[in-house]
């Protein structure tokens, strides 16, 4: 079995989200936006395919390093072919980015997965078939009863717990372009609202402003750790791993990261032989695929170390079901004004439906379980290469 073609098609779907100056998400009125489907072919018939934003397949990207590494090749010698994809980035001029890699390796294991007749995250290990989520909300912003206040943000919470059956919580609070933003004193009264309004027992995160000073990311960290929260996440500008290692030796509360630091698996690996976080992070899409981020998991294991996943969709999804050493499955970014339970048109159903227990099922079809449709993207294609 060979591979021979590899394609993209962008489509017109909607989304209700909208971007901030700094890129974060925020709900906004429905409007008309691009996505891309990259699709991997083996023997002229068996397809594996991801779901992508059209700039990270861009046609000179596939045509110049894509296709030339992938066609004629054996689609099961994934780790072959991420390889020469990675040690093609450097003579790439930085085009050939992690996230690029990313998108060929998900389709690459989605290809695998309908050939074989398993789903993924059986082939990476199938140590699980549910994981209990954590609702992770939006950044905050300054929406009448959004997230503007840290009573907006304890309200939520408690729907999300109560109502909703979230088995745990993590905040995303305020950061610019927020006009009070960043605020370390706001963001423990944030994660102290949250603490009151759903108890003293369920499970607390907070993932807050990437640039504060070391002083501040002190300051908060033992304010939340003092109401029992389980991890800080990126407090400060992950390039300073002495930072986050001054950090750890300095909290009780156990620190999380790298969640966005470039390096791939080398660079988590460092982290963890630094002492620079107590529970390691990792997702498909900063690590350059599940290949790398498989690395990062089994090291992380040797290290006697969590790793959660940084992020929902499905080859994240598929991490967690496939590995012993992680406790959650990350579900959101969730707004009081959005509908996370509800599919983009292009998809028939989530891949991450949640269960009345807080429970998400690993999906049962080959490949990656995304459930496509492809009717709706036929006739919403608007270019092809």
């Amino acid at each position: 079995m060979i591979i021979t073609d590899v394609k993209v098609r962008v489509f017109r779907t909607t989304s209700k989200l909208s971007r901030d100056n700094d890129g974060h998400a925020h709900p906004g009125p429905e409007t008309e936006t691009r996505m891309g489907l990259l699709t991997v072919i083996a023997d002229g018939v068996t397809e594996g395919h991801v779901l992508c934003p059209p700039a990270a397949v861009r046609r000179e990207l596939v045509e110049s390093y894509v296709r030339p590494v992938l066609i004629g090749r054996d689609p099961l010698m994934r780790e072959q072919l991420w390889n020469a994809l990675a040690r093609w980035q450097r003579g790439s001029g930085g085009q050939l980015s992690d996230r690029t890699l990313s998108y060929v390796d998900q389709a690459l294991w989605d290809l695998t997965g309908r050939i074989l007749g398993a789903p993924v995250w059986k082939l990476l290990g199938g140590y699980r078939d549910k994981i209990p989520a954590y609702g992770s909300t939006m950044c905050g912003d300054e929406l009448e009863g959004g997230l503007k206040t840290p009573e907006d943000y304890g309200r939520f919470a408690e729907w999300m717990v109560k109502e909703r059956g979230y088995q745990a919580v993590k905040l995303h609070t305020w950061m610019p372009p927020v006009s009070f933003a960043p605020s370390v004193k706001m963001d423990i009264k944030a994660c102290a609202a949250v603490r009151e309004a759903v108890g003293p027992d369920v499970p607390l995160m907070l993932d807050a402003s990437h640039w504060y000073s070391r002083m501040e990311a002190l300051e908060l960290g033992r304010g939340i750790q003092d109401l029992g929260y389980c991890w800080i996440e990126e407090p400060m500008e992950e390039a300073s791993m002495s930072s986050y290692r001054w950090l750890s030796e300095n909290l009780d509360i156990p620190v999380i990261g790298p969640e966005s630091a470039a390096g791939k698996h080398y660079t988590r690996g460092e982290w963890a032989a630094a002492g620079a976080c107590d529970i390691l992070r990792v997702g498909a899409l900063g690590a350059g695929g599940i290949t790398p981020a498989l690395k990062t998991v089994h090291l992380a294991e040797g290290f006697n170390m969590d790793c959660e996943i940084h992020g929902n969709g499905a080859a994240n999804l598929a991490l967690a079901g496939g590995m012993p050493n992680s406790r959650w499955y990350e579900r959101g970014l969730l707004h009081p004004f959005t509908n996370y339970d509800e599919p983009a048109p292009h998809l028939n159903s989530l891949v991450d439906a949640m269960d009345e227990d807080g429970f998400v099922p690993m999906p049962s079809a080959p490949g990656l379980g995304e459930d496509i449709n492809f009717g709706y993207i036929k006739d919403n294609t608007v270019e092809r290469w």
